[in-house]
């Protein structure tokens, strides 16, 4: 097949194709073969349908069951451009029929990792809060009443549950606080954990003796919504909870009780419908940092989204596998339990 006679299929929804490409990306896309741009909404089915016969990618969300597989000879990568693998593709089909399916979520990894820092140092050291007084006027003096609950994070125990593109950026960040860092992933090896630096635990512990607990997994068949009242209860009181991954992983509702109680504190970036609606308990639970899934969104790494997918389409293209984005696991890729758009 020639270069002409390749036909790339975009479907950036809920993105936009100027945000992530770049003109020059554009350009070298283009030059890779017939590019169909959609912008704005979902393609419709009939569009996909229409160019899957010729398709040699699929830059998008669109559902890929064994069905749609079969009218798409060509096909050799998926780009999930939103961050996450969605359960509506038929992984063991794609895997036999050597169709690489990837997503862009390396590209959020600094981001997020950032942005949840920020918010477990704004939960232990209550600068929300601190903040709401001060605009209300209500502040003590020198902040004496206001602090009494605030910790550093300097010398304290941290849990991070999952080391995979987040946990791997955020760990860094948390050494030069020179506490120990405790981790759970059972995904991972512990003599690869051990590696780290990290001490592996069960989840348990990893609760009871973390001051601070950064949630960075994904929802699965195997987790989704265990990390419940069991967990939270165990943490000392005043801790702090960072909620930056999907929300599918937490009893949500258990989340907002311990928060509610005074137990534990909360910083949140996802939630399990968003957008959030506006009368969610959420938004009026005490003890919470709210954020609406913002944390990878920074407008300098949009730009890196469409140069990874155009270099792994070349590489791709050449018979080569991809590289820039995340490649699916045979063995994993089908658990994954994610269903909210976004980073």
């Amino acid at each position: 097949m020639s270069t002409t006679d390749n036909v790339i299929v975009l479907d950036p929804y809920p993105r936009d194709s100027n945000v992530v490409f770049s003109a020059e990306d554009k350009r070298r896309l283009e030059g890779l073969g017939r590019v169909i741009w959609h912008d704005g909404s979902r393609a419709p089915d009939e569009q996909i349908d229409r160019y899957l016969p010729n398709a040699v990618a699929l830059l998008g969300q669109a559902d890929m069951p064994r069905e749609r597989l079969d009218r798409a000879p060509n096909l050799r990568l998926i780009v999930n451009v939103e961050g996450n693998f969605l359960p509506n593709i038929d992984y063991a089909e794609c895997f036999r029929r050597n169709i690489y399916v990837t997503a862009i979520a390396p590209v959020f990894a600094v981001s997020v990792s950032e942005m949840a820092l920020g918010m477990a140092i704004a939960g232990a050291r209550g600068m929300v809060d601190g903040d709401a007084k001060m605009r209300a006027g209500t502040e003590s003096l020198y902040g004496v009443d206001d602090t009494e609950d605030s910790f550093l994070l300097r010398g304290k125990t941290m849990g991070v549950i999952g080391c995979g593109n987040l946990g791997r950026e955020l760990i860094p960040m948390l050494r030069p606080f020179h506490g120990e860092i405790l981790a759970h992933d059972p995904w991972v090896h512990e003599q690869i954990l051990r590696n780290m630096q990290l001490h592996p635990v069960g989840l348990e512990e990893l609760f009871r003796r973390s001051r601070v607990v950064f949630i960075l997994a994904p929802p699965t068949t195997e987790n989704a919504g265990s990390l419940n009242k069991k967990y939270f209860s165990l943490m000392q009181r005043g801790s702090v909870v960072v909620l930056v991954s999907r929300a599918g992983i937490v009893n949500f509702d258990d989340l907002l009780d311990a928060c509610e109680s005074g137990h534990i504190r909360a910083a949140i970036d996802v939630f399990p419908e968003e957008p959030i609606p506006p009368n969610h308990r959420a938004r009026r639970t005490k003890n919470t940092i709210l954020s609406a899934h913002r944390a990878g969104n920074v407008p300098e790494i949009m730009h890196e989204i469409g140069r990874m997918i155009v270099d792994d389409v070349e590489l791709v293209l050449r018979g080569l596998p991809p590289q820039r984005t995340q490649r699916a696991s045979f063995e994993t890729a089908a658990k994954y339990r994610s269903t909210t758009p976004g980073s």
